[in-house]
């Protein structure tokens, strides 16, 4: 549903100028994902969530997060960076296997990259925007 349909159903109380979100027919909101995380890769439209959720499923990922890095050719691509749990061990090659089987290809990161830890805010959220500006500045 879109946010003309909202503000009619909802029009004391409507403000997605930040937010994607999904309304259903029985007048359900949820928050697909946040505007200004969304990934434009060869025209298309790509939610950070979405992979992250794909990721997620993999046995030996612990956390993970789905940016958006420049790309001359498809404006952005997927990158994936990685936090492996404990005793596990993944390789790139696994991951983009593993999020082939279950994305679209142009949903599917181009770049996995491992770490020790996620950058994280005083309440264990993780720090999307730090993960973007470090790798617009290794670009």
């Amino acid at each position: 549903m879109n946010e003309k349909k909202a503000a009619v159903l909802y029009p004391e109380n409507v403000s997605f100028q930040f937010d994607i979100p999904n309304i259903t027919l029985e007048g359900y909101v949820t928050i697909i994902d946040r505007k200004k995380d969304m990934i434009i890769a060869g025209g298309y439209n790509i939610y950070p969530r979405e992979i992250e959720e794909v990721l997620y499923e993999h046995p030996a990922v612990k956390e993970a997060v789905a940016i958006g890095v420049p790309d001359e050719y498809r404006g952005e691509t997927v990158k994936a960076i990685i936090v492996l749990k404990d005793g596990k061990e993944a390789t790139e090659e696994e991951i983009i296997a593993h999020c082939r089987k279950n994305l679209a290809a142009y949903k599917v990161p181009h770049i996995v990259e491992f770490r020790a830890e996620l950058p994280k805010t005083n309440v264990g959220k993780i720090l999307r925007r730090a993960l973007r500006e470090e790798a617009l500045r290794s670009k």
